[in-house]
């Protein structure tokens, strides 16, 4: 019998990967994100190459859009194998230029969001004694400047992730961290709000990031031996190694070479500003 694997933020980025991934080993897709124009195409894509595939308009700021999905797929009497808890995005600025509302946004999304998303699939997954992973961050390890809100809230999913497997673990379900380091996906794109700006340059370059496809297998392969933490990319290794034996090191390092990066912005955006700027008046 085919896994039925379910997961959030599927909509671009390593999540819809995960959906292409999954679907070439025959499993059952349930898909969630807020974009439902791109989660058609991907399950346009994925259902002529023959996958099974459903897919969810889903927020998981908001309560109850994540069962439903559930509810739907037990209705048909199927049970979750396995749930990419993978929503999230990252807000960029130093303190001073954020609000406690920015703080708040973050910890929505990538705290209690993914929070939503393991009460609303707990029953399914338990009945299936399926595997729960929660994607993070090698900012989970590490805090750079102009990255706190991002780092605080990568940091709460590591600890959440180390209390679950000791909670979980009776009803037979198994947890894992994935600690994706630079990958090609929009994060780097989408602004404080949450907002994609499709056209504004990843700040992170070319040679540094690792293609979605090559983080994604080693993902899948870590989840299928029942790793306890995947720390994807030889650069996320690298510094997950450092921070947590030579963190004196780490930390000069960053303090001295590393300056955040900026809340994205396309290039149309930025140039609507000057010209308002440059207005008379």
């Amino acid at each position: 019998m085919s896994q039925t694997v379910l997961i959030t933020g599927a909509s671009s980025g390593i999540g819809e990967e995960l959906a292409r991934e999954y679907a070439k080993r025959g499993a059952r897709l349930v898909l969630l994100a807020r974009r439902l124009d791109r989660l058609q195409q991907l399950a346009d894509e994925l259902r002529a190459s023959g996958a099974v595939v459903s897919i969810h308009a889903a927020d998981v700021t908001i309560e109850g859009q994540v069962a439903e999905a559930v509810r739907q797929c037990r209705e048909s009497g199927v049970e979750l194998d396995l749930v990419y808890a993978n929503a999230g995005f990252g807000v960029a600025g130093v303190l001073p230029r954020l609000q406690l509302e920015d703080y708040r946004r973050q910890f929505e999304t990538n705290v209690f969001g993914l929070l939503r998303t393991i009460y609303e699939t707990l029953d399914s997954l338990s009945a299936a004694r399926g595997r729960l992973v929660l994607v993070g961050s090698v900012a989970g390890h590490v805090a750079a400047p102009a990255a706190s809100a991002y780092a605080m809230s990568k940091f709460a999913v590591r600890a959440l992730a180390e209390s679950l497997r000791g909670d979980l673990r009776p009803l037979g379900i198994g947890v894992t961290l994935v600690s994706p380091g630079f990958v090609d996906s929009d994060i780097r794109r989408t602004d404080n709000r949450g907002v994609l700006q499709a056209e504004a340059p990843d700040p992170v370059p070319a040679w540094l990031r690792v293609p979605t496809t090559k983080a994604v297998k080693e993902i899948v392969r870590g989840v299928e031996r029942g790793s306890a933490e995947i720390v994807v990319t030889g650069h996320g290794k690298v510094i997950v190694f450092l921070a947590r034996h030579c963190p004196r090191l780490v930390r000069a390092l960053i303090l001295k070479t590393y300056r955040g990066r900026p809340e994205p912005k396309s290039a149309a955006r930025d140039a609507a500003v000057a010209t308002r700027s440059e207005s008379p008046p």
